[in-house]
C-alpha cells in the first residue's frame, strides 16, 4: 500500500507531458510590426487588336502555312482573278467543279483562310501576298468573323482599309467588294449563343457602309444576300448547313449571282 502514492505521481507526470510539449511546439505569435506578404499582381486584360491594324493570327501554325502557300502561288504563275477572304472564300474547295467551270479561264487564285478577321487580311497583304501578282479583278469578302467583337463602324473602316491596300499594291486591279453574307445563330465555345438577329443587325449596317465604297469604276459593290434566303427570310440548311458556310449548292448560287458583274469587270 505504501507504493500507491509513487504510482499516482508518475501517472500525473505522464498526463502533464503532452501539455508541456504542445506549449513548447506552438509557434510564436506574429509581431505587430511584421511585414505583410506582397499582394498578388493583377492580371492584365487581353489587348484588343484594332480591326484596321495588321495582326497575324495565333493558331496551330495553319495561318502562316497558308500564307506561305499564297506567296508560292504568286511566284508560280499568272493570277488573273483573285479571291481574298476567310473560310467562306476558302470553302470554294467544296465545289471544285463550279470553280473550274466559272473561273478556270481567268487563271484564278484563292487566298482564303478560315477564321480570318480583317486585321489578319491586312497583315497578309502587308506581308507580301499581293506582291508580284496582277489580277484583273480581286473579289473581296471579309468581316463576318469580326461581328462577334467589333462594331459595324470598325468593320467598315477595316474593309475600307483593305480596299485601299489592294488598290495601292495593284492599282491596275478592280475590286469586286461583296456584301458580308447573311448568317444565323451561332454557339460559341463557351456555350453562349449569339442570335441571328444580333449578327444581322451588324451585318446589315456593315453592308450599307460598304455600298458607299462603290465608285462605279475601280471598286464595285455587290450584294447577293437575298439569294441565300428562303421565302421565310431564313437561310435554308441546304444552302448553309451551319448557317454560316455555304454548301456546294450555296457556291452555285454565289457563282451565278456574281457572274454578270464579274464578266463585265474582267473585260
Amino acid at each position: 500500500m505504501k507504493k500507491y502514492p509513487a504510482v499516482l505521481s508518475c501517472l500525473a507526470l505522464v498526463a502533464l507531458a503532452p501539455l508541456t510539449l504542445a506549449q513548447t511546439a506552438a509557434p510564436a505569435a506574429p509581431s505587430a510590426t511584421a511585414t505583410p506578404p506582397p499582394a498578388a499582381s493583377p492580371v492584365e486584360p487581353p489587348v484588343r487588336v484594332d480591326a484596321s491594324s495588321p495582326s497575324p493570327k495565333k493558331d496551330n501554325g495553319t495561318f502562316l502555312k497558308r500564307h506561305e502557300s499564297f506567296l508560292e502561288r504568286g511566284k508560280a504563275g499568272p493570277v488573273g482573278l483573285l479571291f481574298l477572304g476567310d473560310s467562306i472564300t476558302e470553302g470554294w474547295k467544296k465545289a471544285p467543279h463550279i470553280w473550274k467551270a466559272y473561273y478556270d479561264e481567268y487563271q484564278p487564285a484563292n487566298f482564303g483562310i478560315g477564321g480570318d478577321l480583317t486585321q489578319h487580311v491586312i497583315w497578309r497583304i502587308e506581308n507580301g501576298e499581293l506582291d508580284g501578282i496582277h489580277p484583273k479583278v480581286t473579289v473581296l469578302m471579309i468581316g463576318t468573323n469580326n461581328t462577334g467583337g467589333y462594331t459595324a463602324e470598325e468593320i467598315i473602316a477595316a474593309d475600307k482599309r483593305i480596299v485601299e491596300l489592294i488598290r495601292a499594291k495593284i492599282p491596275e486591279t478592280k475590286v469586286l467588294l461583296l456584301a458580308v453574307f447573311p448568317r444565323g445563330a451561332w454557339k460559341g465555345r463557351s456555350g453562349t449563343v449569339a442570335t441571328a438577329e444580333h449578327f444581322m443587325s451588324i451585318i446589315n449596317e456593315v453592308n450599307a457602309g460598304l455600298a458607299k465604297l462603290d465608285d462605279g469604276v475601280n471598286v464595285r459593290f455587290l450584294d447577293i444576300n437575298e439569294k441565300f434566303l428562303g421565302q421565310d427570310g431564313k437561310i435554308p440548311k441546304a444552302i448553309m448547313p451551319d448557317q454560316l458556310h455555304p454548301s456546294a449548292a450555296g457556291y452555285q448560287l454565289w457563282a451565278d449571282a456574281m457572274r454578270p458583274l464579274l464578266t463585265e469587270m474582267m473585260r
